[in-house]
């Protein structure tokens, strides 16, 4: 659901000169009236998410480095939903994040009596960090790129986007689709970590995202804090993981940790 002036429809009329790529508009349904995104045919380097954001950002269009996973799905065979998705800025982040809380954190975690109830939103973090969120995220998207994080590679893409936290709705995205069913839901508590965080959207694989966090907690009582909202976001990062309370996700995952990881069973 993208909610600019799609300049992907005719990116030559639009004055866009993009290297050689794929545009997408595949979906569940069938084709859809514009193109959701666009994608790069060679695979990204350092300086590809830079490149793109600097190119993009006049047109209204957002980077993001798409994930082709094990089994190399790129964007063509993610099972994109947009006709199902609605706008992040209909939605209220504590609102989603407590409904998970209320319904799962009992029966998942083990928790004390006195902290079953949802916990609140956490408090910004008292200290910025050292980076600008998007020079932030232009090195985190480097670092990946560098280490061959995918097995299938990753690829520079671009979507009409308002914000970056809004990137997996303006394309239907269907990753959490067994946790939501409508990830602009996500895409709202997307933007209220944009705005407390510093966080930006780096990576989206079929059912995995990647995001980049500016102002990251740098005391335990803020990362603990933090972990309801993971849970609440994302609970197979908790209850599937190693990391299986709250105190070690907070401890390992969170805690000046400029990177943030989800993945949807």
């Amino acid at each position: 659901m993208a909610t600019l002036p799609n300049p992907l429809r005719s990116p030559a009329d639009a004055g866009l000169e993009l290297p050689p790529g794929t545009l997408v508009d595949d979906t569940v349904d069938g084709s859809w009236h514009e193109p959701l995104l666009w994608y790069a045919d060679e695979s990204a380097s350092p300086g590809s998410w830079a490149a793109l954001h600097t190119l993009g950002r006049p047109f209204g269009l957002l980077p993001v480095l798409v994930d082709g996973g094990m089994r190399t799905q790129w964007p063509e065979r993610w099972d994109l939903i947009p006709a199902q998705t609605t706008y992040p800025g209909d939605h209220d982040a504590e609102d989603v994040l407590s409904e998970v809380w209320e319904a799962y954190a009992d029966d998942e975690l083990a928790l004390d009596d006195s902290a079953k109830g949802w916990p609140g939103l956490a408090p910004t973090p008292a200290e910025a960090g050292p980076d600008t969120p998007d020079a932030l995220a232009a090195e985190v998207a480097d670092q990946l790129t560098e280490m061959g994080f995918s097995p299938a590679g990753m690829r520079a893409a671009l979507v009409s986007a308002r914000r970056s936290a809004d990137i997996p709705a303006a394309i239907g995205w269907s990753g959490p689709l067994n946790h939501e069913n409508d990830v602009a839901r996500l895409c709202a508590v997307l933007r209220s970590w944009e705005d407390r965080f510093g966080a930006r959207v780096v990576v989206l694989g079929f059912d995995t995202l990647i995001v980049s966090v500016g102002r990251p907690p740098t005391t335990t009582a803020e990362a603990e804090a933090l972990a309801a909202e993971h849970f609440a976001f994302c609970p197979d990062n908790i209850h599937q993981s190693t990391l299986n309370s709250l105190q070690a996700y907070a401890e390992k995952a969170l805690l000046n940790q400029e990177t943030w990881a989800f993945w949807w069973d």
